[in-house]
């Protein structure tokens, strides 16, 4: 009886401590001029998953929407770099963006994270994931899953932060 006892116990705590700790999701965006790849965390903020692609148009109304459903503290962008870390012809178009985001969503923190190779590891996971060669050339499904890598990377980096 003792371990039935126990055992409900440990079962219902984490609930309990999920229900308490649940924080805000981050959302990462891996901008592009026509489509644009979106994740999320979890509700504590451990894994990154794919949340959609979206034209790159209606992206604003999209973000939107998710916040109205699900709660996001932070929002991490894509930083397109060329190899000498300066930035990419394509930071105009995401710097844009981010002004006409910030304007829309004030209240929302937005950062930068370092983009280069993303899309590089997405066709790679890709493949080590076993996808045919036809799905692996759907480039909305390559720019999903370069935002989560970018969102993983930035998870990790901030977990490295805190270690510190």
């Amino acid at each position: 009886m003792l371990f039935v006892r126990i055992s409900i116990r440990l079962l219902i705590l984490p609930v309990f401590i999920c229900t308490f700790v649940a924080m805000a999701r981050i959302m990462a965006i891996d901008y592009g001029r026509k489509r644009t790849g979106v994740a999320v965390t979890d509700p504590l903020q451990l894994i990154a998953n794919g949340l959609a692609t979206v034209p790159s148009g209606e992206l604003v109304k999209f973000i939107q929407s998710y916040m109205a459903k699900e709660p996001v503290e932070l929002i991490v962008v894509g930083q397109p770099k060329q190899m000498n870390n300066e930035p990419s012809e394509n930071m105009r178009y995401v710097q844009a963006f981010v002004t006409h985001l910030k304007r829309t969503l004030p209240q929302i923190p937005i950062e930068y994270y370092d983009e280069r190779f993303t899309s590089v590891m997405a066709h790679q996971a890709m493949l080590d994931g076993g996808l045919r060669k036809k799905k692996r050339q759907e480039k909305a499904l390559v720019d999903e899953i370069s935002a989560v890598i970018i969102l993983q990377a930035y998870l990790e980096s901030k977990k490295y932060r805190l270690n510190l």
